[in-house]
């Protein structure tokens, strides 16, 4: 009888976990599925990418999983945590007319364009893993400190609604800084739950556009899927970003496994300045949600992009190569293929024309 209680309990507090945990974000309703099924990309049941994508979950894959977890896991974070530059507000606020962007490790990036102040994947937590009973880290400290310095914002822009990249902690600190969210469709039940207004929010489906404040937005397709629970896998959608002015042009992938799609952005809205590429968190077994580095140098070639900027990286420990091991390959392969690329330090502010090349992670050895 006792242990039937005890079951009982653990059971319920299950649910109520399930249920009442704000992590999880917004629960899905029957009028959030007939928006969703306007979409090409909703089933009926979830959104699908173009591409077949599936990922090695065999029971064989995951017993060879959890050994490797065990194996050389020290290399999988630094040594010491990786400083962030304090924000340069001067330099920031200089030559409004040029393109910039501060990059703060994985997805983060705050981008400014003819003036105006753009906040993409504001994942700025301590920890990708909220739900779970062991922590995963930031390799840098203190992060939801930088929302304090940031300047007022024009825009948030979130690819799609994944732990390392829509974050809680985050947005609680940031909703008093902006009154315009661009998301991907299925991406709004979240912030609403979490208290950000209906009426401030936007959502995209894959190559819808709007004209922002003199920037054209368009959302872009990738290859991946979404959710923050048991119940809401690909319930939500993902993709990228492409900014365009008068005067410049640049592409934010998202997370993405290798795929064509690269090639179709690049040749209906390309060429660009800059290409933000997912370069990092890569498994043979995700391979298909994921890029190699390799694959991230080729699609920024596919895409048409001048400059190189690997992101995806440098943040949290979420696959089980090296920490380093995605800025090392992309390097040596965009040296091979003579691909740009810039590789700035966490806060450093980069202007374009002027972005900087250099191996700062060698000195976290």
């Amino acid at each position: 009888m006792l242990l039937l209680v005890i079951l009982a309990t653990l059971i319920i507090a299950f649910l109520l976990f399930l249920n009442f945990n704000p992590q999880f974000g917004g629960k899905i309703t029957q009028a959030h599925k007939a928006r969703y099924a306007q979409s090409k990309q909703w089933d009926g049941k979830k959104f699908v990418n173009e591409t077949l994508t599936e990922m090695d979950m065999s029971f064989s894959s995951m017993i060879g999983l959890m050994k490797e977890q065990f194996t050389d896991s020290h290399l999988r974070k630094p040594k010491q945590p990786i400083p962030v530059i304090p924000f340069d507000n001067s330099k920031w606020k200089s030559d409004p007319e040029k393109p910039k962007f501060v990059w703060y490790g994985h997805s983060v990036v705050l981008l400014q364009l003819d003036g105006k102040n753009i906040l993409i994947d504001p994942m700025l937590g301590p920890d990708t893993s909220p739900i779970a009973p062991f922590k995963t880290k930031r390799f840098s400290e203190n992060t939801l400190a930088i929302i304090d310095q940031l300047p007022q914002l024009d825009a948030i822009l979130l690819t799609h609604d994944h732990y390392d990249h829509l974050d809680l902690a985050s947005i609680k600190k940031l909703k008093s800084k902006v009154n315009t969210w661009f998301v991907a469709l299925g991406v709004a039940r979240h912030l609403e739950a979490w208290g950000v207004s209906s009426n401030q929010i936007t959502e995209f489906d894959w190559w819808d556009h709007i004209e922002f404040k003199g920037i054209s937005l368009t959302f872009t397709p990738s290859r991946h899927f979404s959710g923050r629970g048991l119940t809401d896998r690909a319930k939500s959608l993902w993709g990228g970003w492409v900014f365009k002015t008068s005067k410049n042009s640049i592409y934010w992938t998202g997370d993405s496994g290798e795929s064509d799609h690269f090639k179709t952005v690049g040749d209906k809205l390309g060429p660009f300045d800059w290409s933000f590429v997912e370069c990092g968190q890569y498994n043979e077994r995700w391979h298909a949600i994921h890029m190699f580095p390799e694959e991230a140098v080729q699609a920024a070639l596919d895409s048409k992009s001048n400059i190189m900027m690997p992101v995806h990286w440098a943040g949290f420990p979420l696959s089980l190569h090296t920490w380093k091991d995605p800025i090392e390959r992309c390097m040596a392969e965009a040296k091979r293929l003579d691909q740009k690329n810039t590789t700035p330090q966490i806060g450093e502010v980069v202007v374009m024309g002027e972005e900087p090349y250099g191996q700062w992670w060698k000195s976290l050895d």
